[in-house]
């Protein structure tokens, strides 16, 4: 199933706003801006990429997932999707580095 319409074209916004911010950044980087507002400006590009990862996920949920669910594959599709969240600690916090050594 693919994204629904209304979150698709949201992201692509999206995108293409972070990507030219982005480049703004890139050419801070070149000019030898103030190292502070570089990084202020990387804070704001990464939380536009956040909130992509938020539509992308809104749109998982509401499709695919609902889907598997309808279809008896809950488990194996809420696995994949633990999978995909595991390293976005803006969605599941901090690792506890104790369960990442044992492999939990």
């Amino acid at each position: 199933m693919g994204m629904k319409q209304v979150h698709k074209e949201a992201c692509v916004r999206r995108l293409q706003t972070a990507t030219g911010h982005l480049q703004a950044v890139l050419r801070m980087v070149e000019e030898d801006a103030y190292c502070p507002e570089i990084m202020k400006q990387l804070s704001a590009v990464q939380g536009s990429l956040e909130r992509v990862n938020r539509l992308v996920l809104r749109n998982h949920l509401e499709t695919c997932v609902t889907e598997a669910v309808l279809d008896g594959r809950g488990e194996e599709i809420v696995d994949e999707l633990m999978t995909a969240l595991k390293f976005d600690t803006s969605v599941t916090g901090p690792a506890d580095r104790r369960a990442v050594r044992s492999g939990r």
